[in-house]
């Protein structure tokens, strides 16, 4: 090409840059959800993008409000346990527990050690299924849909685990203000190292196709960034802190039940992006295994599940004795009951029930088969009656799996709460998610909603 036509094509290239520069440009208002299905149907963002990349985000909450701390202040102490269930319903012992041991700190109850070490196990146990379907749906959400398979394999082993234990897989009701529904059942222990070698293995899997993987690495490393600073200002928790460099965690920081007698280490990362999270949560996965691990070994016996007199009676049976007044010979006998109320018997009662009247339900046997059960039971459960703790105000913190979960309850004295607030930890992450979106595409939106693992029963409760 010669000077002359190099001068005019260079010439065209001037004239269509003036033009593109002269055309107006104008920055387009784009709704996200809460109909698309990476919102969960229940999160709305509103986007304003220059093209792909997001200028500005903000975040509305608020299409799942379920009124649950007004729920809880128009019942009793103990009809809020199974609402609890609904808050994280991904992980529901977690809630269970806090919520549990803020009202044994208004009465000022002490738990048993056993139910302190069941407590932590089944809170461990929670966690991963929480991680696993966390990292699963992530993962599938930017192409590894295998990954998501062998995770949801895994939580399947913890959660058939749960359902032997509670009688429930998800909305499990298992603590009670001062104890628990009942004990472990025969050859958990057993059952429970073999599951937790399998969530092992699947976890190992994953790392070798998502860890080095060049095209989750791209999607992920450096995407959705926070830093430090800004993520402690949002009082942020959980691994999406973690991830920033900051190694707080309320098991560690704050101990409850037995965690100061265990070893196990806070995974923190670096950077604050993506990655980072998956990483965390990957890594909480195998400390939360060997608490488990450890608990097993460290957890006094359990007692053994028979009476004086080795009898055992169906309990419809013992009930329908009882109401014709033949109760002579049932305090010495054992209750044969449905397979959900197992370990919940006079066996097992002193193993994981405090000796509290004024909170713990009776033995089985007790209720079904003398009079003072029979009141005990009623006192406590029926409308109107229900457990009354001193009057007071208290907060208890445990460690969620998206962070902090805390229970403030106060008390007016009567059998209801006279205020309950849940501190949910994915509230303060979403106050926070707009800088993790602003600067990146709009693709980059999935991989970084879905390390927040908002629940939606949590964030609206």
């Amino acid at each position: 090409m010669d000077i002359t036509e190099l001068n005019k094509t260079e010439g065209v290239r001037d004239t269509a840059t003036r033009e593109a520069d002269a055309l107006e440009t104008k920055e387009m208002m784009l709704n996200m959800g809460p109909s698309h299905p990476a919102m969960h149907g229940i999160i709305r963002l509103i986007l304003k993008l220059d093209g792909e990349v997001v200028k500005d985000c903000e975040v509305h909450i608020g299409y799942l409000h379920r009124a649950f701390e007004k729920m809880c202040e128009e019942g009793g102490y103990l009809q809020v346990i199974p609402y609890t269930d609904r808050l994280n319903y991904v992980s529901p012992l977690i809630n269970n527990v806090g919520y549990c041991m803020a009202v044994e700190k208004l009465f000022g109850i002490k738990t048993t050690e056993r139910c302190d070490y069941i407590r932590v196990i089944m809170s461990e146990l929670s966690r991963i299924t929480d991680h696993l379907t966390c990292v699963g749906a992530s993962a599938m959400e930017v192409g590894a849909f295998t990954v998501f398979l062998y995770m949801i394999k895994a939580r399947e082993y913890l959660w058939e685990l749960i359902e032997e234990v509670t009688g429930a897989r998800l909305t499990i009701s298992y603590t009670r203000v001062g104890g628990l529904k009942s004990d472990l059942p025969a050859g958990f222990a057993e059952k429970c190292r073999t599951r937790l070698k399998e969530v092992r293995k699947v976890n190992q899997e994953v790392h070798t196709l998502l860890t080095k993987n060049r095209i989750f690495i791209d999607r992920m490393k450096g995407i959705g960034t926070i830093s430090q600073e800004d993520a402690v200002a949002y009082s942020v928790t959980g691994p999406f802190l973690r991830a920033t460099g900051v190694d707080y965690d309320v098991r560690k920081d704050n101990p409850y039940l037995i965690y100061n007698r265990l070893d196990f280490d806070v995974p923190v990362g670096e950077y604050g992006d993506n990655f980072d999270r998956y990483l965390v949560r990957m890594e909480e996965m195998e400390q939360s295994i060997r608490i488990v691990e450890q608990c097993l070994d460290q957890m006094p016996k359990g007692p053994v599940a028979v009476d004086m007199e080795g009898r055992a009676i169906p309990a419809e049976f013992m009930v329908d004795e009882a109401k014709m007044g033949r109760t002579g010979g049932l305090l010495e006998v054992q209750a044969v009951v449905d397979p959900t109320l197992e370990g919940g018997t006079r066996a097992n009662f002193n193993a994981v029930q405090t000796e509290e009247k004024r909170a713990i339900l009776p033995p089985k046997e007790d209720t079904y088969g003398n009079i003072e059960g029979l009141m005990q039971h009623f006192k406590l459960v029926m409308y109107g009656h229900g457990i009354r703790p001193p009057k007071g105000d208290t907060y208890q913190a445990v460690e969620g799996a998206n962070g902090e979960l805390g229970f403030y309850i106060v008390s007016d004295g009567t059998d209801r709460p006279y205020r309950v607030r849940v501190r949910p930890p994915c509230f303060t992450i979403l106050a926070a998610f707009p800088l993790t979106c602003i600067g990146w595409t709009v693709s980059d939106i999935i991989p970084t909603f879905g390390s927040v693992n908002m629940i939606g029963g949590e964030l609206d409760r």
